[in-house]
């Protein structure tokens, strides 16, 4: 009997896959008649949109250029849609948790306070089937990020479309998330808030994060080291600037402590996330160059004599001082309702921003935070084409429907689970739409 190698079949069937996307890569594909939405903050209302080699080669006005169809491997006429770049959702367990009942699905915590080494890079789980339905709302990258401790981990950006991690990652540990001492401690929750209390034990907090920043510091500027240290070697990146420093803070006392720890020790590339109270200090991140990654807006403010809409008008009050910032989801269920990210910026849409800065905020200006914009958050020619088609405005939860995707110019399935249910009912009860 003929015997069979089974890992000769698997490599085989490995390479055919991988010249499958391959060959999908090297299509010369032509975009017409969309509403293109730049990321950039402009506007084509009639567009031509080429990709070639994974990469866009071509964004014109479809009213000023003349195009030869026949040169394109693909041509789709998309008049009535509309293009966006794909977009991004920062500082998100997405891909380290399936189920938040089930211990076992969690992937995004270590034991222990100071853990600079621990990567969410190889945690991600690219088969994950919340990832499938968030990718079905546009979300094509995703910043993996671990949580728990003071310093949590290096976190990476990873695309929702892979086979593996090493197949999504499109930049691996793009900073170090530090969880700030906060000065206040609130009590109850949302339905039952009680009165906030004072953190009795902030200074000595505050003291323990300095004595080791301090004692990797030191490692950092020691040429030669008599072991290496693998908490002291993840954070060489935040001291010569090849990594952010995210400090995750909320209130004013805190966000300008962390501005002044950062400078003792010559942070170059400091991030705030959360941010509720960066509105009231919106000079002082500006001339420091810091962006901010403001959290969820369908939230409420934590004071009760606060505007019942000021988290809605956060995106305002930073747009119009010049801080830079983006929008992220942190919270109860984020992984799941990371599919809210687009409404998140419609609502910011409707509190003062324009359509095209709020798209800005999860597309270009996450890109510049996360140090990616030279690759994705808009379209533009030579970026990596990664891309969106819906039929209406994709902010409105009304006519957001996406028809089409791309990533790294390879046309990807954005159907999911519950679109399989809902036909396969549908389809058993005659349902009609």
């Amino acid at each position: 009997m003929m015997k069979i190698n089974f890992s000769f079949l698997i490599m085989f069937f490995v390479l055919l896959i991988n010249l499958s996307m391959f060959s999908q890569n090297k299509k010369h594909i032509l975009l017409k008649n969309a509403v293109a939405h730049l990321g950039t903050g402009e506007v084509l209302e009639n567009s031509y949109i080429a990709i070639k080699d994974g990469k866009i080669e071509l964004v014109a006005d479809a009213r000023l250029t003349k195009i030869d169809p026949s040169k394109f491997d693909t041509t789709i006429d998309l008049y009535g849609k509309h293009i966006y770049p794909g977009l991004i959702a920062p500082n998100c367990i997405l891909g380290l948790q399936e189920s938040e009942a089930v211990r076992a699905t969690d992937d995004f915590a270590e034991v222990g306070e100071f853990n600079p080494h621990i990567r969410s890079l190889t945690a991600y789980n690219t088969d994950s089937k919340i990832l499938q339905t968030v990718k079905a709302n546009g979300i094509l990258y995703v910043q993996t990020t671990p949580r728990a401790g003071i310093i949590s981990g290096s976190s990476s950006v990873l695309a929702t479309d892979g086979w593996n991690w090493e197949d999504a990652v499109l930049r691996a540990e793009d900073g170090i998330h530090l969880n700030f001492p906060k000065s206040l401690h609130k009590n109850g929750w949302w339905a039952e808030p009680l009165p906030s209390e004072k953190n009795n034990r902030y200074n000595d907090e505050l003291k323990s994060i300095k004595t080791f920043f301090e004692d990797a510091f030191a490692y950092f500027n020691t040429v030669s080291p008599i072991e290496n240290n693998l908490r002291f070697e993840a954070m060489k990146g935040i001291f010569n600037g090849s990594k952010n420093l995210y400090i995750h803070a909320d209130y004013v006392k805190d966000i300008i402590s962390a501005i002044n720890f950062s400078k003792q020790f010559n942070i170059k590339k400091m991030v705030i996330v959360g941010g509720k109270d960066s509105y009231k200090i919106t000079g002082l991140l500006k001339q420091n160059k810091i962006a901010v990654m403001l959290n969820r807006l369908h939230d409420l403010p934590d004071l009760p004599e606060a505007e019942t809409d000021l988290v809605y008008k956060l995106p305002y009050l930073l747009q119009k001082d010049s801080v830079l910032f983006c929008l992220q989801n942190q919270g109860d269920m984020e992984a799941m309702n990371a599919r809210n990210l687009p409404f998140l910026a419609g609502t910011a849409a409707a509190y003062g921003l324009t359509k095209e800065q709020a798209l800005q905020s999860i597309t270009l200006n996450t890109a510049k935070i996360l140090g990616i914009d030279g690759l994705i958050g808009s379209i533009e020619v030579g970026k990596v084409a990664s891309l969106i088609v819906s039929d209406g405005d994709v902010l409105d939860m009304k006519s957001n429907n996406i028809i089409l995707a791309y990533v790294n110019g390879r046309q990807i399935k954005i159907s999911n689970f519950q679109n399989d249910l809902y036909k396969k009912y549908a389809d058993k009860f005659e349902i009609k739409n």
